[in-house]
Protein backbone atom coordinates (compact mmCIF):
# COMPACT_ATOMS: atom_id res chain seq x y z
CA UNK A 1 0.00 0.00 0.00
CA UNK A 2 0.95 3.63 -0.82
CA UNK A 3 2.21 5.04 2.78
CA UNK A 4 0.95 8.61 1.58
CA UNK A 5 -2.44 6.54 1.08
CA UNK A 6 -1.63 5.56 4.95
CA UNK A 7 -0.95 8.79 6.24
CA UNK A 8 -3.90 10.38 4.43
CA UNK A 9 -6.09 8.07 6.15
CA UNK A 10 -4.73 8.58 9.31
CA UNK A 11 -4.71 12.51 9.31
CA UNK A 12 -8.61 12.93 8.03
CA UNK A 13 -10.16 9.81 10.39
CA UNK A 14 -7.93 11.59 13.54
CA UNK A 15 -9.17 14.62 12.13
CA UNK A 16 -13.02 13.66 11.94
CA UNK A 17 -13.20 11.21 14.86
CA UNK A 18 -10.92 14.18 17.56
CA UNK A 19 -11.04 17.39 15.67
CA UNK A 20 -12.06 20.69 17.07
CA UNK A 21 -15.09 22.37 15.42
CA UNK A 22 -15.29 26.38 14.73
CA UNK A 23 -19.16 26.68 14.31
CA UNK A 24 -19.03 28.71 17.20
CA UNK A 25 -16.81 31.51 15.59
CA UNK A 26 -17.44 34.02 12.51
CA UNK A 27 -14.90 32.77 9.83
CA UNK A 28 -13.14 34.09 5.88
CA UNK A 29 -14.68 31.41 4.03
CA UNK A 30 -17.43 31.60 1.85
CA UNK A 31 -19.50 29.13 -0.10
CA UNK A 32 -20.55 29.78 -3.31
CA UNK A 33 -24.13 30.20 -2.12
CA UNK A 34 -22.53 32.59 0.37
CA UNK A 35 -22.55 30.13 3.26
CA UNK A 36 -19.87 30.06 5.80
CA UNK A 37 -17.74 27.30 5.15
CA UNK A 38 -17.24 26.44 8.58
CA UNK A 39 -14.39 23.59 9.07
CA UNK A 40 -13.39 20.68 11.65
CA UNK A 41 -9.77 20.65 12.32
CA UNK A 42 -6.75 19.38 14.00
CA UNK A 43 -3.68 21.68 14.89
CA UNK A 44 0.22 20.98 14.94
CA UNK A 45 0.52 17.58 12.19
CA UNK A 46 3.55 16.53 11.38
CA UNK A 47 3.67 13.44 8.29
CA UNK A 48 7.45 12.42 7.05
CA UNK A 49 7.81 11.21 3.54
CA UNK A 50 10.68 8.77 2.62
CA UNK A 51 10.90 10.03 -1.14
CA UNK A 52 14.11 7.06 -1.47
CA UNK A 53 11.52 4.72 -0.75
CA UNK A 54 8.44 6.11 -2.58
CA UNK A 55 6.95 8.65 -4.66
CA UNK A 56 3.97 10.02 -2.14
CA UNK A 57 0.93 10.35 -4.36
CA UNK A 58 -2.58 9.05 -3.38
CA UNK A 59 -3.89 6.31 -4.91
CA UNK A 60 -7.68 6.68 -2.83
CA UNK A 61 -8.30 9.12 -5.70
CA UNK A 62 -6.42 10.73 -8.63
CA UNK A 63 -4.08 13.32 -7.80
CA UNK A 64 -3.38 15.58 -10.90
CA UNK A 65 0.12 15.68 -10.93
CA UNK A 66 0.87 17.57 -14.16
CA UNK A 67 -1.16 20.75 -13.05
CA UNK A 68 0.43 20.43 -9.32
CA UNK A 69 4.10 20.41 -10.74
CA UNK A 70 2.60 23.07 -13.63
CA UNK A 71 1.94 25.59 -10.47
CA UNK A 72 5.23 24.71 -8.79
CA UNK A 73 7.15 25.59 -11.76
CA UNK A 74 4.97 28.68 -12.19
CA UNK A 75 6.08 29.77 -8.87
CA UNK A 76 10.03 28.68 -8.63
CA UNK A 77 11.08 28.51 -11.81
CA UNK A 78 9.11 31.48 -13.30
CA UNK A 79 8.74 33.43 -10.15
CA UNK A 80 5.55 34.55 -11.78
CA UNK A 81 2.23 35.96 -9.44
CA UNK A 82 0.22 36.70 -13.11
CA UNK A 83 -2.23 34.25 -14.08
CA UNK A 84 -1.08 34.50 -17.64
CA UNK A 85 1.66 32.69 -17.01
CA UNK A 86 0.09 29.58 -15.17
CA UNK A 87 -1.16 26.41 -17.54
CA UNK A 88 -4.12 25.63 -15.88
CA UNK A 89 -7.03 28.30 -13.71
CA UNK A 90 -6.45 27.15 -10.45
CA UNK A 91 -5.77 30.55 -9.37
CA UNK A 92 -8.34 32.15 -11.46
CA UNK A 93 -10.86 32.96 -8.27
CA UNK A 94 -7.74 35.12 -7.00
CA UNK A 95 -6.91 36.82 -9.81
CA UNK A 96 -7.44 40.74 -10.89
CA UNK A 97 -8.67 42.26 -14.33
CA UNK A 98 -5.25 41.79 -15.36
CA UNK A 99 -4.31 37.99 -13.90
CA UNK A 100 -2.39 39.29 -11.14
CA UNK A 101 -2.53 37.55 -7.69
CA UNK A 102 -0.71 40.64 -6.34
CA UNK A 103 2.64 40.15 -4.48
CA UNK A 104 2.62 36.13 -3.77
CA UNK A 105 4.57 32.91 -4.14
CA UNK A 106 6.58 33.61 -7.22
CA UNK A 107 6.81 37.14 -6.44
CA UNK A 108 8.86 36.88 -3.48
CA UNK A 109 10.82 33.76 -4.29
CA UNK A 110 12.11 36.05 -7.09
CA UNK A 111 13.14 39.41 -5.21
CA UNK A 112 16.71 39.87 -5.02
CA UNK A 113 18.92 40.28 -1.92
CA UNK A 114 22.63 41.05 -1.74
CA UNK A 115 24.86 38.34 -0.52
CA UNK A 116 28.82 38.33 -0.44
CA UNK A 117 28.89 36.00 -3.49
CA UNK A 118 26.37 38.25 -5.24
CA UNK A 119 22.60 39.63 -5.76
CA UNK A 120 20.55 36.49 -5.72
CA UNK A 121 16.84 35.31 -5.04
CA UNK A 122 15.51 33.12 -3.22
CA UNK A 123 15.58 30.27 -5.37
CA UNK A 124 18.89 31.04 -6.75
CA UNK A 125 20.62 31.18 -3.58
CA UNK A 126 19.16 27.63 -2.29
CA UNK A 127 20.65 26.54 -5.68
CA UNK A 128 23.76 28.07 -4.82
CA UNK A 129 24.43 26.93 -1.22
CA UNK A 130 23.56 23.45 -1.79
CA UNK A 131 26.43 23.04 -4.35
CA UNK A 132 28.56 25.72 -2.90
CA UNK A 133 27.73 25.51 0.93
CA UNK A 134 25.72 21.39 1.49
CA UNK A 135 26.85 21.99 5.48
CA UNK A 136 24.85 25.24 5.65
CA UNK A 137 22.01 25.35 8.00
CA UNK A 138 20.69 28.41 6.75
CA UNK A 139 19.29 27.09 3.50
CA UNK A 140 15.68 28.62 3.89
CA UNK A 141 13.04 30.08 1.50
CA UNK A 142 10.04 32.08 3.22
CA UNK A 143 7.07 33.92 0.80
CA UNK A 144 5.21 35.06 4.14
CA UNK A 145 6.67 38.67 3.91
CA UNK A 146 4.60 40.68 6.22
CA UNK A 147 5.41 44.37 4.39
CA UNK A 148 3.83 42.98 1.45
CA UNK A 149 0.74 40.39 3.21
CA UNK A 150 -1.58 43.56 2.51
CA UNK A 151 -0.92 43.55 -1.72
CA UNK A 152 -1.49 39.62 -1.56
CA UNK A 153 -4.72 38.49 -3.22
CA UNK A 154 -4.60 35.74 -0.60
CA UNK A 155 -1.65 34.98 2.25
CA UNK A 156 0.73 32.16 1.43
CA UNK A 157 -0.68 28.75 2.86
CA UNK A 158 2.46 26.81 2.01
CA UNK A 159 4.93 29.16 2.73
CA UNK A 160 8.26 28.40 3.54
CA UNK A 161 10.51 25.73 2.86
CA UNK A 162 13.72 24.37 4.87
CA UNK A 163 16.77 22.44 3.53
CA UNK A 164 19.34 19.98 5.03
CA UNK A 165 22.01 17.94 3.12
CA UNK A 166 23.07 15.14 5.66
CA UNK A 167 25.74 12.98 3.68
CA UNK A 168 24.95 12.89 0.09
CA UNK A 169 21.17 13.07 0.76
CA UNK A 170 18.86 16.16 0.50
CA UNK A 171 16.21 16.33 2.98
CA UNK A 172 13.51 19.51 3.25
CA UNK A 173 10.52 20.65 5.65
CA UNK A 174 7.33 22.05 4.51
CA UNK A 175 5.82 24.76 6.58
CA UNK A 176 2.08 25.30 6.31
CA UNK A 177 0.11 27.27 7.87
CA UNK A 178 -3.57 26.17 6.51
CA UNK A 179 -3.97 22.71 4.80
CA UNK A 180 -7.43 21.89 3.10
CA UNK A 181 -7.31 18.11 3.37
CA UNK A 182 -9.53 17.08 0.80
CA UNK A 183 -8.58 19.56 -2.10
CA UNK A 184 -5.27 20.72 -1.22
CA UNK A 185 -3.28 17.77 0.51
CA UNK A 186 -1.67 15.65 -1.20
CA UNK A 187 -1.55 17.93 -4.20
CA UNK A 188 1.33 20.24 -1.91
CA UNK A 189 2.89 17.09 -1.00
CA UNK A 190 2.99 15.85 -4.72
CA UNK A 191 4.60 19.23 -5.51
CA UNK A 192 7.01 19.38 -2.60
CA UNK A 193 8.58 16.04 -2.83
CA UNK A 194 8.86 16.59 -6.77
CA UNK A 195 11.22 19.97 -6.05
CA UNK A 196 12.92 17.66 -3.53
CA UNK A 197 13.73 15.65 -6.58
CA UNK A 198 14.45 18.29 -8.98
CA UNK A 199 16.74 20.16 -6.40
CA UNK A 200 18.60 16.86 -5.16
CA UNK A 201 19.30 15.91 -9.11
CA UNK A 202 20.51 19.49 -10.06
CA UNK A 203 23.06 19.23 -6.91
CA UNK A 204 24.29 15.90 -7.24
CA UNK A 205 22.20 14.77 -4.50
CA UNK A 206 19.77 12.08 -3.80
CA UNK A 207 16.16 12.82 -2.50
CA UNK A 208 15.76 12.04 1.08
CA UNK A 209 12.81 12.75 3.45
CA UNK A 210 10.06 15.05 3.15
CA UNK A 211 8.60 16.88 6.03
CA UNK A 212 5.63 18.15 6.01
CA UNK A 213 4.52 20.39 8.57
CA UNK A 214 0.73 21.82 9.09
CA UNK A 215 -0.22 24.48 11.61
CA UNK A 216 -4.31 24.29 10.81
CA UNK A 217 -4.90 21.36 9.04
CA UNK A 218 -9.05 21.03 8.36
CA UNK A 219 -12.05 19.18 6.81
CA UNK A 220 -14.78 21.26 5.43
CA UNK A 221 -18.03 20.71 6.45
CA UNK A 222 -19.24 19.79 2.97
CA UNK A 223 -16.31 18.05 2.13
CA UNK A 224 -16.79 15.21 4.85
CA UNK A 225 -19.02 12.92 2.53
CA UNK A 226 -16.39 12.83 -0.05
CA UNK A 227 -13.33 12.43 2.14
CA UNK A 228 -15.61 9.59 4.16
CA UNK A 229 -15.80 7.59 1.28
CA UNK A 230 -12.48 8.45 -0.13
CA UNK A 231 -10.75 6.61 3.09
CA UNK A 232 -12.85 3.65 2.14
CA UNK A 233 -10.76 3.03 -1.02
CA UNK A 234 -8.65 0.22 -0.72
CA UNK A 235 -4.83 1.48 -1.32
CA UNK A 236 -2.92 0.60 -3.88
CA UNK A 237 0.83 0.50 -4.98
CA UNK A 238 2.35 3.66 -5.23
CA UNK A 239 3.80 4.37 -8.61
CA UNK A 240 7.37 4.56 -9.82
CA UNK A 241 8.71 8.35 -10.09
CA UNK A 242 10.46 8.42 -13.73
CA UNK A 243 12.96 12.09 -13.75
CA UNK A 244 14.84 12.58 -16.88
CA UNK A 245 18.29 12.30 -16.00
CA UNK A 246 19.76 14.11 -18.27
CA UNK A 247 18.24 17.91 -17.06
CA UNK A 248 20.81 19.28 -14.29
CA UNK A 249 20.32 22.93 -14.56
CA UNK A 250 17.34 23.50 -12.32
CA UNK A 251 15.35 26.10 -15.15
CA UNK A 252 15.84 23.44 -17.56
CA UNK A 253 12.98 21.03 -16.19
CA UNK A 254 9.73 20.91 -17.94
CA UNK A 255 6.09 19.04 -17.18
CA UNK A 256 7.43 16.74 -19.51
CA UNK A 257 10.98 16.11 -17.39
CA UNK A 258 8.96 13.60 -15.59
CA UNK A 259 6.48 10.39 -15.52
CA UNK A 260 4.82 8.29 -13.11
CA UNK A 261 5.00 4.74 -13.73
CA UNK A 262 2.49 2.34 -12.78
CA UNK A 263 0.05 5.13 -11.44
CA UNK A 264 -3.36 3.35 -10.55
CA UNK A 265 -6.14 5.19 -8.31
CA UNK A 266 -9.77 4.36 -7.49
CA UNK A 267 -11.96 6.90 -9.63
CA UNK A 268 -13.93 9.80 -7.99
CA UNK A 269 -16.01 11.85 -10.32
CA UNK A 270 -18.41 13.76 -7.38
CA UNK A 271 -17.69 17.77 -7.80
CA UNK A 272 -15.96 18.67 -4.93
CA UNK A 273 -16.84 22.66 -3.75
CA UNK A 274 -14.34 25.35 -3.14
CA UNK A 275 -14.44 27.72 -0.22
CA UNK A 276 -13.00 31.21 -1.02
Amino acid sequence: MSLADEIFIRNCRDILDNGVWDTDREVRPRWEDGASAHTVKKFGIVNRYDLSREFPILTLRRTYWKTALDELLWIWQKKSSNIRDLRGHIWDEWADENGSIGKAYGYQLGVKSRYPEGDMDQVDRVLWQLKNDPASRRIMTNMYNFADLSEMALYPCAYSMTFNVSGNTLNAILNQRSQDMLTANNWNVVQYALLVHMLAQVSGLQAGELVHVIADAHIYDRHIPAVEKIIQNEPRQAPKLIIDTSVTDFYAFTRDSFGLEGYEYSEFSEKIPVAI
